[in-house]
């Protein structure tokens, strides 16, 4: 939880080791807004559904009610607490920081995420589906090249919302594909994810988000060693 004289109106519900969910955290550390954490896992029950009709996390509950979708949370962040901005002025710029970070989110995490069940939770994938998972990534992170431009952060000059989304996923996008592919499809195409990473963990918001998912991996591994890992 973050430090707060008053009580958090803003919840975030999820967990640490979620990437959207350290999407969502990331934006409301570097806005320095008061928030509580609050503890989800996706086998969550009515409760969950009240405030997230298909389960999916992470979702905001707000002083007005429930927000779910990661890119519909960071814009309600974005708009409702402008005094410290992620997205600039000019609203064609803003529409491309946008553009990117929803490509990111589509086309290249949820193509990964195919191969996610084999490279992180000891699952098998049939080689079809890693055949159009490495396809479809191919082409995509060469479209992903024409929009991103990591000067130093990925949508120019400036850190912005896409800088939230790349950070959370572009690490997955490669480690899923050299487990299970056989080869980092990013860096293959000459994609320095690992700079770039280590450029945004020089902020101490993401050093923040990386130690909160470092304690809940490790707290994962202890569950999962006596038995009772979280489903």
């Amino acid at each position: 939880m973050t430090a707060s004289t008053t009580a958090p109106v803003l919840r975030l519900h999820g967990f640490a080791l979620s990437n959207y969910y350290n999407k969502v955290k990331l934006v409301l550390l570097e806005k320095g807004l008061p928030f509580e954490e609050v503890v989800v896992l996706p086998r969550g029950g009515e409760d969950v559904l009240v405030n997230s009709p298909l389960g999916k996390l992470p979702y905001l509950v707000t002083e007005h009610g429930p927000l779910c979708e990661s890119a519909v949370i960071v814009d309600y962040l974005e708009a409702a607490y402008p005094a410290v901005p992620l997205l600039p002025a000019d609203p064609f710029a803003a529409a491309k920081v946008r553009e990117l970070s929803l490509f990111m989110d589509i086309h290249l995490e949820l193509v990964a995420r195919m191969l996610y069940a084999q490279a992180f939770f000891g699952g098998k994938v049939s080689d079809g589906v890693i055949a159009k998972a490495r396809g479809q990534l191919e082409k995509n992170i060469a479209a992903f090249k024409r929009l991103a431009r990591f000067a130093p952060y990925v949508a120019g000059d400036t850190f912005t919302l896409a800088d939230c989304t790349a950070v959370a996923h572009l690490p997955l996008v490669a480690m899923s594909t050299k487990l299970v592919c056989g080869e980092d499809l990013l860096a293959a195409q000459g994609v320095d994810w690992k700079g770039y990473v280590k450029l945004i963990e020089q902020r101490p918001t993401a050093q923040k988000v990386a130690a909160d998912r470092k304690a809940d991996q490790q707290r994962a591994a202890q569950l999962a060693a006596l038995g009772n890992a979280p489903a």
